[in-house]
């Protein structure tokens, strides 16, 4: 079935009323029709399985026939500080990490970063990012839409990270594999963790150094240098994997 997200303002009892640009999508580009069904989706870890009661240019009312958990969210909220990247690298990194589980993404101005945005720009940025997030929730049928914040310096972010319950921070030059792996263990039994990820040219020692002496882990993703797009997939991946049931 197709999926949509909903307000929950637009939710009447047994009844939702999709409105806005899916309009369209459902009745010119799916052409569906009266009697379909689709399942909507509050963003907040809740899916509405309901039939199309009635459909205009308008409006698509749906009458509620089931309502279910999503189940397809991790047991840890996880959220990737990500080194603001050239290009549209972050639209891939915003993409992908969604697919895999993330449920906020934190683009992070760091000294390496070679991007500056004013607020005008940062502010429009963040909004086409946020629209990519959502894409990529509905097409793998994620329970909520992971916001995407305006991007911050790297001080806000361990701000922000100091209200998670575990950070993590892969280094090139942080050694110990084992040591390593206990690490990411413990932050998938946690109920937050954040993951801190380098931009192109990885952090400064200093940078490293502040992360951990603001409580942040370091650890090591093996001997090969990896790219700022691939460092927290890589990451992201195997905990998912962990934490999958």
């Amino acid at each position: 079935m197709y999926r949509f997200y909903i307000d929950q303002s637009n939710i009447y009892g047994g009844d939702i009323h999709i409105t806005g640009t899916d309009v369209n999508h459902i009745k010119n580009v799916l052409r569906l029709e009266k009697g379909d069904w689709i399942i909507a989706c509050d963003g907040r870890g809740k899916d509405y399985i309901s039939r199309i009661a009635d459909i205009d240019n308008a409006c698509v009312k749906l009458e509620t026939c089931k309502v279910q958990e999503s189940g397809t969210e991790l047991g840890t909220r996880l959220v990737l500080f990500q080194g603001v990247p050239k290009g549209d690298k972050m639209e891939f990194i915003i993409q992908k990490s969604v697919e895999l589980g993330v449920s906020a993404i934190v683009p992070v101005f760091m000294k390496r970063c070679v991007v500056k945005l004013n607020n005008e720009k940062a502010l429009r940025k963040q909004e086409r990012w946020q629209k990519v997030a959502e894409a990529a929730a509905k097409q793998s049928g994620r329970g909520i839409v992971p916001e995407v914040n305006i991007p911050v310096t790297l001080k806000e972010a361990f701000d922000i990270a100091a209200s998670l319950e575990y950070n993590i921070i892969p280094y090139e030059l942080q050694d110990g594999m084992g040591k390593s792996r206990e690490i990411i263990k413990e932050a998938c039994g946690k109920k937050s963790a954040g993951i801190f990820i380098g931009p192109e040219g990885g952090f400064e020692k200093e940078e490293v150094q502040e992360a951990v002496n603001a409580g942040i882990k370091p650890v090591s993703l093996g001997k090969r240098i990896l790219r700022t797009e691939t460092a927290g997939m890589a990451v992201l991946s195997i905990m998912m994997f962990q934490m999958q049931e």
